[in-house]
């Protein structure tokens, strides 16, 4: 399994990656016999719209957010997870099976996953993870009372968007035709590049907007960008897009397309920039709102969480590599600069 960290998504350290990807795909077994073993223990639901393969580090996040508040898994908690592999339509079928085990709690992870648990139940406490406005997206009535049985975290991905497209125009000044890839079957794509449109023409921009929701998909989005002469690519926040992060990077490479992205992944994997939220620690928060969700709260009484630890992260080398000068103001503002 693959996972991010200091150099991208990679195989976790002393564990073959067939081999992670194995045990972690076989995770849905482990509640079953840690039951019978350990009687009467808490089952965490974990959906996920994404595949297994890639997740390691907000699964790791999670599983550390509870720990910190006394939950560890296998001793005193058993996780069920439910990955729909980028099959959207999959996640009410499995939320229900979530519901159908009795889950204590569900973490959801991304928009799809939360809307398909929040259609499914209305007793089970929901604990999730968005980059998107909770409010606007009608999964809460407000973030200091969530109302009903969902609260979580958000990263607000949506709302730095347009502060991508406002680096990118930075970097490149003469840039008048800016792309932007979305996965179409996420939602909430339609409201991200709304906001990218109604911040373009403040720029002195054209955007075009491009759709990719399988690997196959990636391939002729990029292609599609020389033909409409994109001079930069912004990739939409998407559970998709977050696993395919590596050949989102070399793609970029490959077509020498200066990409920013919301991940600090991304730039570690050879991209131009990322910009956003931490995977990290939105999930490790949920986590730890999740243990106390086990531990007798009510998902009404705990306010909606906004991680607010934004990064810009400059790949040095890879700006060299595309023939860009990155401004020195742009430089100096820079959280990481990847040499």
């Amino acid at each position: 399994m693959r996972e991010t960290g200091c150099t991208g998504w990679e195989a976790m350290p002393g564990m073959k990656r067939r081999d992670f990807i194995s045990l972690l795909g076989g995770a849905a077994a482990w509640p079953l016999a840690a039951g019978a073993q350990q009687g009467a223990m808490p089952l965490v639901g974990f959906l996920d719209g994404a595949s297994a393969d890639g997740r390691a580090v907000p699964i790791a996040a999670f599983r550390r957010g509870l720990k910190e508040a006394g939950y560890v898994e296998g001793q005193n908690v058993a996780i069920e997870f439910r990955f729909a592999e980028n099959q959207y339509d999959r996640l009410s079928a499995l939320a229900s099976d979530l519901v159908r085990r009795q889950v204590t709690v569900m973490a959801a992870l991304g928009t799809p996953a939360v809307l398909a648990a929040k259609a499914t139940t209305s007793k089970i406490p929901i604990v999730f993870v968005i980059g998107d406005d909770p409010i606007k997206i009608g999964v809460v009535a407000s973030l200091n009372r969530p109302g009903g049985n969902l609260t979580g975290v958000t990263t607000l991905a949506s709302e730095v968007g347009p502060k991508r497209l406002e680096l990118v125009r930075e970097l490149l000044p003469t840039a008048t035709i800016i792309a932007v890839l979305v996965n179409p079957t996420n939602p909430n794509a339609q409201a991200q590049s709304r906001d990218l449109q109604a911040a373009a023409p403040a720029l002195g921009v054209q955007l075009h907007v491009l759709h990719a929701s399988t690997e196959g998909d990636l391939d002729t989005a990029f292609a599609d960008l020389l033909q409409r002469r994109a001079g930069a690519l912004i990739i939409a926040t998407d559970s998709f897009m977050i696993i395919q992060i590596k050949q989102l990077a070399a793609l970029a490479a490959r077509y020498a397309v200066p990409t920013v992205f919301q991940f600090r992944e991304f730039a570690a994997a050879g991209g131009l920039m990322s910009y956003g939220g931490s995977i990290a620690d939105a999930n490790r928060l949920a986590g730890i709102y999740a243990s106390r969700v086990l531990k007798g709260e009510k998902p009404t009484d705990l306010p909606v969480q906004q991680s607010t630890k934004v990064e810009l992260i400059i790949n040095l080398k890879t700006a060299k590599a595309l023939g860009l000068e990155v401004p020195p103001t742009l430089l100096a503002r820079a959280d990481e600069v990847i040499e």
